[in-house]
């Protein structure tokens, strides 16, 4: 697409990376300081403290680690399984073909349960196959959350119920990339064992921070996972926890800021209604496109997502050219579609630090 100049100010509505809050913009205009010094460890105590509650989660340790969310992914799936490990993972989108495209490029033996972009994943198929595993041979089970190419948002707690009626030990490993901080999550009281996100979705953050929160079952599978990891490693993580140091490698110490006031934001909303706005928005963006005669790629009212919309256009036209024009002619961002649903659909996202006058 031909960059095309555009005045007045962008409006940024794709699902993410997302506006950025003043305060945030404000915190992070600083200039560089020793990461080594007292203060930067003073301030990532708290930070790791807090990012828990956004996980709600008291037993998962976090890591934050200087990357994006696919990094993230990586550190996930090296620290806590060992080449050859067989996993199943669910293909409902873009974002997890990559995700399993980067388990098969790391030699894991992944079983791909596939559906058809707008559905959630399936459940059954996986209820079929942890039926089958009497041997436990299955050591993972990976899904996204939430599907920003299709606007799909996955039943984490029906994940964690089929899990448990067959009392299979796998680890859940969740990607959260556009979840964290908008929609419902639930770590401890779901059973996830790693679910990660980035700092450029709901956080309101430029892109820089990969953030992910283990469970203790998935420290204890670190202790024997024999992926190769450096950089990802959580180990060298967990040797400066102990110094009181926090960091082995170094982080940005603006992103840093930027996330203790995204955090204080959060907190003074409180989370529980970052989460309601979240879900009004999100409603009122299908309300709308009702309102315009247009369809939404989700094709069942259970797996509609509260931080993108994606609109199915006529097949007559191409969501590109609307995603062209509204750039063109109003400054405004859109989501493209991606892959399989390139040309059919253009995308709302409707996540972050926004209200109903920012969306209007």
């Amino acid at each position: 697409m031909d960059y095309v100049y555009g005045p007045g100010r962008n409006h940024l509505f794709v699902p993410g990376p997302v506006n950025i809050p003043e305060p945030v913009n404000r915190a992070m205009n600083r200039n560089n300081e020793d990461y080594r010094s007292p203060a930067i460890p003073a301030m990532t105590k708290t930070l790791l403290e807090d990012v828990k509650k956004i996980f709600k989660t008291t037993t998962g340790t976090p890591f934050m680690i200087p990357t994006t969310g696919t990094g993230a992914w990586e550190s996930a799936l090296t620290n806590t399984l060992s080449p050859g490990d067989r996993i199943v993972s669910f293909l409902i989108g873009q974002f997890s073909l990559l995700w399993i495209d980067q388990q098969q490029r790391l030699d894991f033996n992944v079983d791909v349960v596939e559906s058809d972009w707008g559905q959630g994943a399936n459940l059954d198929i996986l209820a079929e196959k942890l039926a089958a595993d009497h041997t436990h041979t299955i050591k993972a089970i990976c899904i996204v959350h939430n599907k920003t190419a299709t606007g799909v948002t996955n039943n984490l707690a029906t994940v964690r119920k089929v899990l448990d009626h067959y009392r299979h030990p796998a680890l859940l490993l969740v990607g959260e990339v556009s979840s964290i901080c908008a929609l419902d999550f639930r770590m401890d009281e779901w059973g996830v064992d790693v679910a990660l996100t980035g700092s450029q979705k709901a956080l309101s953050l430029p892109t820089g921070i990969g953030i992910v929160c283990a469970s203790p079952k998935a420290l204890e599978a670190s202790k024997t996972a024999k992926s190769v990891k450096v950089f990802f490693d959580w180990n060298d993580y967990l040797k400066f926890y102990k110094l009181g140091t926090f960091w082995p490698y170094t982080p940005s110490t603006q992103l840093l800021y930027g996330l203790r006031a995204a955090l204080d934001l959060i907190f003074e909303e409180g989370l529980d209604n970052v989460i309601a706005r979240h879900s009004r928005l999100g409603k009122a963006t299908r309300l709308a496109v009702e309102a315009w005669g247009l369809k939404n790629c989700t094709q069942k009212e259970e797996w509609y997502s509260d931080t993108v919309t994606a609109v199915l256009v006529p097949p007559f036209i191409d969501s590109t050219e609307i995603v062209i024009r509204a750039r063109k002619r109003y400054n405004l961002s859109l989501g493209l579609g991606l892959n399989k649903v390139a040309g059919k659909v253009f995308r709302i996202g409707h996540l972050g630090n926004l209200n109903e006058l920012v969306w209007r």
